[in-house]
């Protein structure tokens, strides 16, 4: 933008955007999409231009092409909101960003694609504030801990019927009562989380399942029969030994010893183990 004022002015400049949202934004492009890095783009420009266009489109977690599983957009930093498919050809700029709970903030942009959690992402950008806070007020410095804790209880398989709406509740206590913006801003992701995927809350608390398996206390991990070619390997590595069997027995897991930890999914050679 230095260059584009410093040669044909201010006016020129400013003729680029939009009536209120004058001029350029660089953004930090990052996150399951192809092309990272920083951007500049004019405001008003659209989500589905930067992450196709310019991002060259979102990619798996191994970093194939993928294309067309777009889940959100982290947009404005840490404090900042979730963006979703509706909102690929909103026009990005100040007011339409408040409007739907995001802000431009920093001007980060995290492109996540369909296996990513979101209530995993709502408890790291929590955890990121909660560190963040001075801890001068009580809204901000108790309320981001105890708004953690219940993420936590989502994520780890201990919340109850009341705890989306007792996180709800303490989000806009904070929001309100918070003296400094990084308190006022800080329940954003849980809240624009909570408005966009909530149905992602629901089967974390109600059926103790994570819709993208990304929670590990919230897995069940069982031994396909079929596969199972009874090499024992998975047996030998269980840290718990919640895993039998015999020679020519599949084997099977012990639900009521299993810590979740993934070793057995990890080890197996036949992909028997899900």
């Amino acid at each position: 933008s230095i260059p584009v004022i410093m040669q044909m002015g201010a006016e020129a400049y400013a003729a680029i955007g939009t009536d209120t949202s004058k001029g350029t934004k660089t953004f930090a492009l990052t996150g399951h999409v192809a092309n990272t890095g920083l951007i500049e783009v004019p405001f008003g420009g659209t989500l589905r231009q930067i992450v196709n266009d310019i991002g060259g489109g979102v990619v798996n977690d191994d970093g194939t092409l993928c294309g067309i599983d777009f889940k959100a957009v982290q947009i404005g930093g840490p404090s900042g909101g979730c963006l979703t498919k509706e909102h690929l050809d909103m026009p990005l700029d100040y007011e339409n960003l408040t409007a739907v709970g995001a802000m431009v903030g920093s001007g980060g942009l995290v492109v996540m694609n369909n296996q990513t959690c979101m209530v995993k992402i709502a408890r790291f950008f929590m955890q990121f504030t909660q560190n963040e806070s001075c801890g001068k007020c009580v809204p901000c410095r108790e309320g981001t801990k105890q708004m953690l804790a219940l993420l936590d209880d989502i994520i780890e398989g201990r919340a109850t019927g009341e705890t989306i709406e007792l996180l709800e509740e303490l989000a806009q206590t904070i929001k309100i009562g918070s003296l400094c913006g990084l308190g006022k801003t800080a329940p954003n992701p849980v809240l624009s989380t909570l408005k966009n995927f909530r149905d992602e809350y629901n089967a974390h608390v109600f059926e103790k399942r994570c819709p993208t398996s990304r929670c590990s206390a919230l897995k069940e991990y069982k031994i396909d029969v079929s596969k199972c070619k009874s090499c024992s390997l998975c047996a030998k590595k269980c840290p718990v030994e919640a895993i039998t069997g015999a020679k020519g027995i599949p084997y099977e897991i012990d639900q009521t010893k299993c810590i979740k930890c993934g070793v057995c999914l990890e080890s197996c050679k036949f992909d028997a183990i899900k």
